[in-house]
């Protein structure tokens, strides 16, 4: 199979420390490329994945974050490059509305933020076209009346893990300087619990410094230590020293990819019951499920769970194998329905001849 994968210009594939989506995308390319489908990747010019890749692209531009014109024009470029692939998966949010795709060629798309009343009615259009994925089944319960194609949960490439032997005597946060990720929440379930805390999080934006100085600063006590933003190898022995992820999540967050990482190291997940935590968090097998309060009494408990049984749940439910061979299996699906209907205008030229006739 031959497949266009679309990805925005804001950040490399794989990203250098901090992009979720980016981070999927490249998980995606490989395991896809492995198992022996021909990809094609449209990304910033500076990207590393070892796929194919479109050449004439700019390097990434993160100062841009969210910049329409900046989206629009990658995409554009990306869809004209793509007319000979068999399916084009696009993980923008601009390109399943370009008007100028190739015709024939069928559009898949993932949903990777909230599906929020603001975003809802752009992906109600995108789907009267385009195949709509979710990564949660929280995700899409967030709206009604869209149809998705399919619910995929993010993989990751397990050979750039090892696991963890969580010595450390800590635990650890990942995430983003922002309320919703739960950080504050994460220090008082650590003090409560008489545990030191360590704190990697991304701080970019002007809004994620401004809580840092104005709010988590303050507050932070020698038994907390913030250690910034982390590379991949940094990150993974954090995560595989400490005794558990602490991911006391503050809104409905489609997927997390922060907690499968953190299983795959081995390291158990402490997460409050929102969004996908319950999708991918065992209770009492992997980790725990529950409010801040219960996530702090639910520390004493962690020497009850098993270190292999949480590496094995992302080898058996979170890997990028299992995540491209999902993705492969909607592929076909929808080249297949797509192969299945006229072209526009299709239809009233057939009438036409056979009138003529």
């Amino acid at each position: 199979m031959r497949i266009g994968l679309i990805v925005g210009p804001w950040f490399t594939v794989p990203p250098e420390k901090y992009g979720g989506t980016e981070r999927v995308v490249d998980a995606l390319a490989r395991a896809l490329s492995d198992a022996g489908h021909e990809v094609l990747l449209a990304t910033a010019a500076d990207s590393t994945c070892p796929v194919p890749q479109i050449p004439g692209f700019g390097p990434a531009v993160p100062e841009d974050l969210g910049q329409s014109f900046s989206e629009l024009g990658h995409v554009i470029k990306a869809y004209a490059e793509l007319r000979d692939v068999d399916i084009i998966h696009d993980h923008t949010l601009a390109g399943p509305l370009y008007a100028h795709r190739p015709p024939g060629v069928p559009v898949v798309t993932t949903i990777h933020g909230p599906l929020s009343p603001i975003y809802a009615p752009l992906y109600r259009d995108m789907a009267q076209d385009t195949a709509i994925i979710a990564i949660s089944h929280d995700q899409c319960s967030r709206v009604e009346d869209l149809e998705i194609s399919a619910v995929i949960h993010h993989g990751i490439d397990l050979s750039a893990v090892s696991v963890g032997r969580g010595a450390g005597g800590y635990a650890c946060f990942v995430g983003r300087m922002c309320p919703d990720k739960g950080l504050m929440e994460a220090v008082a379930i650590a003090r409560e619990a008489g545990v030191p805390l360590r704190i990697a999080a991304k701080m970019h934006a002007p809004d994620e410094q401004g809580y840092f100085r104005d709010v988590v600063q303050p507050a932070l006590a020698s038994n907390e230590e913030f250690l910034g933003e982390l590379s991949d190898p940094e990150k993974y022995e954090l995560m595989g020293d400490a005794i558990a992820l602490l991911n006391p999540i503050q809104w409905h967050e489609p997927f997390g990819l922060v907690m499968i990482e953190a299983l795959a190291t081995g390291t158990p997940v402490l997460a409050t019951p929102i969004g996908a935590a319950p999708e991918i968090v065992r209770h009492g097998v992997t980790g725990f499920v529950g409010s801040a309060r219960e996530l702090a009494d639910s520390v004493a408990r962690i020497p009850e769970l098993n270190r292999e049984a949480c590496r094995r749940s992302v080898e058996e439910s979170f890997s990028a194998q299992r995540m491209a061979s999902d993705h492969v299996d909607l592929y076909a699906k929808v080249i297949e329905q797509f192969q299945a209907k006229p072209l526009p205008g299709e239809g009233l030229l057939q009438e036409n001849q056979s009138r003529a006739l």
